[in-house]
């Protein structure tokens, strides 16, 4: 890599406001908050979805089918008789 054309890669601790999870990486990313885990000062990102809250991940929420959408897609595009 050439020198002075990168941004800084520091540490970052991404932390789910949910769920107070936390998740330690390496970004580009900048906060004001910082905070020292296992002797290491990690900038703190605060996020309000994560992996660990997000429905699709959680399997919490799943697509109920209550308006008839299938049916409705099946009367429309189904196989007509000649």
């Amino acid at each position: 890599m050439k020198d002075k054309i990168h941004p800084d890669y520091k540490p970052v601790c991404f932390v789910d406001v949910s769920t107070g999870a936390r998740f330690l990486t390496r970004s580009t990313m900048r906060s004001k908050q910082v905070e020292t885990i296992d002797g290491v000062e990690y900038q703190m990102i605060v996020r309000d979805i994560t992996a660990d809250s997000h429905p699709a991940y959680t399997g919490e929420k799943r697509f109920v089918d209550t308006a008839g959408r299938v049916e409705k897609f099946q009367k429309k595009f189904g196989r007509r008789r000649a």
